[in-house]
């Protein structure tokens, strides 16, 4: 069921991309000889110097089914109970369960590799990433301010941000534990907190080293590295989940 669930979000994402503002071509963007862009091309930077991370980025949705797919046995060390419910996930029992398979936020950082682009804005106090899929958004604080002590928790968690010389630093927490962090299924709790390392290896590639910490689902953090491919001569879409659902229905729990 998850596969068929991949190949409708990658045939939907790819036919809405294909036909979105045609004759718009995005500014700034070096092109080859035949018109193409150059995505080997170096990475841009602002006027101060930082570099420049904007633009419409497209995921590798592999992780979207499972976040640790590049791992090996082992350095997803869950906790007893994690693990028990990973397990009955896995086995596609529980598939009907998954948040967005109902139309709730798919969480941090599950929402970086949803088969749809993501849109990064970059400003001088605050990064806002909106994404495509389910039209949700995030703020990365930028201001020098501290994550909240006591939050109400969230989807998408509570994110601030800071520059460590290239590379754009991101810690996010408040999570409400309710996301899978993929849709095999690996759990989260509310002590989930979520380290995202931006690094733009050049002009058309991203680079983003994930830290998993949540010390009420595993022993000790762990880290994945994700890349996304910048889109251009495209834009966004709308996106209601909820409009013309056809997938739930066919997810039948086993009891």
């Amino acid at each position: 069921m998850h596969t068929l669930r991949m190949i409708a979000w990658a045939a939907l994402w790819s036919g809405a991309a294909s036909a979105q503002w045609l004759t718009n071509k995005t500014p700034n963007v070096p092109r080859t000889a035949d018109g193409k862009p150059n995505m080997t091309a170096p990475a841009p930077k602002l006027p101060d110097g930082k570099p420049d991370l904007s633009g419409i980025w497209n995921p590798n949705p592999k992780y979207v089914r499972d976040i640790a797919v590049d791992l090996k046995p082992g350095d997803v060390p869950m906790q007893p109970w994690a693990e028990a419910t990973f397990k009955e996930r896995l086995s596609g029992s529980r598939s009907s369960e998954e948040p967005d398979a109902n139309c709730l936020p798919q969480g941090v950082p599950k929402l970086d590799t949803a088969p749809a682009p993501w849109k990064l804005v970059q400003l001088p106090d605050q990064v806002v990433i909106l994404y495509e899929a389910f039209t949700q958004w995030r703020q990365i604080f930028m201001d020098g301010r501290k994550l909240p002590d006591d939050p109400n928790p969230t989807w998408l968690g509570y994110s601030v941000g800071r520059w460590d010389g290239n590379t754009l630093v991101v810690e996010s927490s408040g999570f409400n534990g309710k996301a899978w962090l993929d849709q095999v299924g690996h759990p989260t709790t509310e002590k989930l907190r979520v380290t995202e390392k931006y690094r733009r290896k050049d002009f058309g590639h991203l680079e983003i080293e994930i830290i998993i910490d949540d010390p009420g689902a595993y022993t000790k953090p762990w880290t994945v590295t994700e890349g996304p491919t910048l889109l251009v001569d495209s834009e966004l879409l709308e996106f209601v989940c909820s409009e013309n659902e056809q997938d739930i229905r066919h997810m039948v729990t086993e009891k």
